[in-house]
């Protein structure tokens, strides 16, 4: 028995949600999400959210900050886009119930981050993404035409290769139907009719093995349109947050906010010394893909475990008010912040590419839409400039939302949807051989695929995941299917993606770095 709706909406962070709140008064809406509706990327997010507010600020200023940090490779059109849609967003989120921090006259106060030229990211202390969350879980939860379906896994969307019409023109002429959902507390898996699906199932952080993304980051939209054969672009930009804290054994790693180093902190090595004038003339305030770079190499050449992130020269008072949640987490692994420096990492943090859509947030595949992390709209190019993530999510899924409303009328649900079929499949698989494949990605993508590349360590990435690729297949065709399972799954399907693209590009650029091909092509 399948559900119908005329919009399915896979993922509850801000673009799914936002999304689903500005359709919703046109028709029916499902939000399927593979945990609870506030377990998200964005819930995540402590810096904040860009867009040009005050003089002497403008949108000329943050236009061209993104275009820089992007190397080259942005989209101006989207970029122009993003910046110039920016504040009427930000005004909305602020009536569906967003709280942004003010200064005494009742002005928003704005922090600066790397590769912003002025102050213009909005925050809630170091919790903006938290409070963006619940502000939209509680608008959606009140809305009568929104179904919450918490604990349901997307396995695949449906397209005609379900139907077994598979022909020349299925491969270029794909229509989205809906999607197969894993029921996790029934495992059943459910048919979901949809007469438009959006994507916005966020980052992939997880095939790493520092990260600072939740651990329901694993790049499960990506993965399904790459399958059905959708267009997926710009999988080698993964950005490494310079500065997670060094905690080892803990996973997420816990986020120390790029806005502390917009306040004053200072990067210093074990021995005390300062490095990054070495690498930059901005220092401590350069894009994040340098600071990352410089951190790596700092590590290879002093055989440290990591770099140390200084505000003890600033009010402690201040530092505390304006970073509760890192103040309180330092002091649980017994480092005072206002006194003690903090030892940080590079960690996985974002993907600049995705699922490649369109200024109307469409991608290749009919009445598929994707917004989010998970897409790949042109506006971060080969680097994203910090906090324009929450922004970008919010924008595209205000465009998304425009174009299916205006689309619907014309269309109707697909009939003949057969059931999932797990014909042939037998008792789920020791739990031991998921778990041990999962590690073995983790390990070859830090090992072979990040910070820094070559030729033969990619290479060896590849050959290692080829073999995990066809073992993990034999267990999806044979076994009864599981969130762990199709979480290896794709993995594995992201691993390829980001390694394949890596190969291609013979140049360094943006968050992509070769020691082959140190220089970037113009």
């Amino acid at each position: 028995m399948s559900k119908e709706f005329d919009f399915l909406v896979i993922g509850s962070g801000i673009a799914g949600l936002s999304y689903a709140l500005k359709v919703a008064g046109s028709g029916t809406v499902a939000v399927v999400t593979k945990s609870e509706l506030g377990n998200t990327n964005t819930s995540f997010a402590q810096g904040g959210i860009a867009s040009v507010l005050y003089k002497p600020d403008s949108y000329e200023k943050h236009i061209q900050d993104t275009l820089e940090a992007g190397a080259g490779l942005c989209n101006e059109k989207v970029v122009r886009k993003v910046v110039k849609e920016a504040p009427a967003q930000i005004k909305e989120l602020i009536s569906w119930g967003t709280n942004f921090d003010t200064d005494e006259k009742g002005h928003y106060a704005l922090h600066k981050e790397g590769g912003h030229s002025e102050k213009r990211i909005l925050h809630h202390k170091d919790s903006t993404g938290s409070e963006i969350q619940r502000a939209l879980i509680e608008k959606v939860r009140q809305h009568p035409n929104i179904q919450i379906f918490e604990y349901s896994f997307a396995i695949d969307i449906i397209t005609r290769h379900h139907l077994g019409h598979i022909t020349e023109r299925w491969m270029t002429d794909i229509e989205c139907f809906g999607a197969y959902i894993l029921d996790l507390k029934t495992n059943q898996v459910e048919t979901f009719l949809a007469k438009t699906t959006m994507m916005a199932t966020g980052g992939i952080g997880n095939i790493y093995q520092t990260t600072t993304n939740p651990s329901i980051a694993t790049g499960d939209g990506i993965a399904m349109v790459y399958r059905a054969k959708g267009i997926i672009e710009n999988m080698e930009f993964i950005q490494f947050h310079p500065t997670s804290l060094y905690n080892p054994g803990e996973k997420p790693s816990f986020l120390i906010t790029e806005a502390l180093r917009g306040y004053g902190a200072i990067l210093r090595r074990k021995d005390g010394k300062k490095f990054m004038h070495k690498y930059d003339e901005r220092e401590c305030l350069a894009p994040r893909d340098i600071v990352a770079r410089a951190i790596d190499s700092e590590l290879k050449n002093t055989g440290d475990e990591f770099v140390y992130l200084d505000v003890t020269h600033k009010d402690p008072e201040t530092t505390k008010k304006s970073f509760p949640n890192i103040t309180r987490k330092c002091l649980e692994i017994g480092i005072d912040i206002t006194k003690d420096m903090i030892p940080v990492v590079p960690a996985a943090h974002y993907v600049c590419g995705g699922i490649k859509v369109d200024m109307n947030a469409r991608t290749s595949i009919k009445n598929l839409y994707a917004a989010g992390e998970c897409s790949s709209t042109g506006l971060h190019g080969a680097n994203r400039l910090a906090s324009n993530s929450l922004i970008e999510a919010v924008v595209y899924a205000d465009s998304a939302a425009k174009d299916a409303v205006k689309k619907l009328p014309s269309l109707t649900f697909k009939r003949g949807i057969p059931d999932w079929n797990d014909e042939g499949t037998s008792h789920p698989e020791e739990m031991v051989l998921i778990t041990q494949s999962n590690k073995e990605v983790e390990q070859i993508m830090n090992t072979y695929v990040g910070i820094v590349r070559s030729n033969i360590r990619l290479k060896r990435a590849l050959d290692r995941l080829e073999i995990l690729y066809r073992e993990t297949e034999n267990l999806f065709d044979s076994s009864i299917v599981s969130k762990d399972l199709c979480e290896l799954r794709n993995e594995i399907n992201l691993g390829y993606l980001i390694i394949r693209m890596a190969q291609k590009r013979k140049e360094s650029r943006g968050l992509h770095y070769t020691i082959d091909y140190p220089n970037r092509l113009e």
